[in-house]
């Protein structure tokens, strides 16, 4: 029976690691895929150095580990804030990491939707045609560099669900691809089974972790509301050849917090239902 690929993102230790450090850390768990978060002072291509960028390479490549997609969790930044400088901005760090992603053959970098908290937001239509603009100076400014785009699914931004991933995709053009959040999914009550089954094959990439209703979080599998079981049928129902990234979000800096054992109580999870398993080292 087909095993789906688990990658293991560095959110855990954006504080506590540099994005090398961490995948060599997930490394000794027993990971060879890897989400690699776009963030200051994890992985911040812009300073990075041409030593820092080559020590990457040097190690992916030593070990026969691969970068499976690079995320930009947009905790500063906004592709459609109302002021064109930060929308510059946030397009230029994007830039920035397709190029980085390019030079590590990472195939994927996950593009977020601004988050929406304030009490008078812009309209919905602004905000979209802030969005689908810029992403489509990204896809342009990602041609030849085999580097995809995929957006991602938010409860915190105007477009939440798996249908709004797969209606915007379409306004942006057929370059631009779907990373499904499991969690995000079911915290806004979706059915996370139904939605990749509508999604097919725009889902190249899924995100999973666990949350309650009361509160948005992406903690351990088994502590909340995600079930792996239908999500894991639905992925093989649809033939999904991508990787699975279990995205636990805790900081490695606080006392209390084990994203090390989050990762391996997890995995054990997801193995039950279909995942390849994890082999400690």
């Amino acid at each position: 029976m087909t095993t789906l690929d688990v990658a293991a993102s560095t959110f855990p230790y954006l504080y506590s690691h540099t994005g090398l450090d961490a995948m060599k850390r997930l490394s000794g768990l027993g990971y060879d895929l890897f989400e690699l978060m776009i963030f200051p002072p994890h992985c911040w291509p812009r300073e990075l150095s041409d030593a820092d960028r080559k020590d990457y390479r040097a190690w992916l490549d030593g070990e026969g580990k691969k970068v499976t997609s690079f995320c930009y969790p947009l905790l500063d930044n906004n592709p459609n804030g109302v002021d064109r400088l930060m929308r510059e901005y946030t397009l230029d760090r994007y830039r920035e990491a397709i190029d980085f992603a390019a030079e590590l053959s990472c195939p994927y970098v996950v593009a977020i939707p601004g988050p929406v908290n304030s009490l008078i937001n812009p309209p919905h239509e602004w905000m979209l045609d802030w969005f689908v603009e810029g992403m489509k100076e990204l896809v342009r400014h990602a041609d030849g560099t085999g580097v995809e785009l995929l957006l991602e699914n938010v409860p915190f931004t105007y477009l939440p669900t798996a249908q709004d991933m797969v209606d915007t995709a379409k306004l942006i053009g057929p370059e631009v691809g779907i990373n499904y959040d499991i969690c995000n999914g079911a915290f806004i009550k979706e059915d996370t089974a139904e939605a990749i089954r509508m999604m097919g094959d725009m889902l190249k990439n899924v995100h999973i972790s666990d949350s309650g209703f009361e509160e948005f979080k992406h903690t351990r599998l088994g502590t909340g509301i995600v079930d792996p079981a239908p999500c894991a049928q639905a992925l093989k129902d649809i033939g999904y050849s991508g990787v699975t990234v279990l995205e636990m979000i805790s900081d490695a800096l606080q006392p209390g917090e084990d994203p090390d054992a989050d990762f391996i109580a997890s995995h054990k999870i997801i193995a039950e239902h279909g995942w390849a398993p994890l082999t400690p080292r």
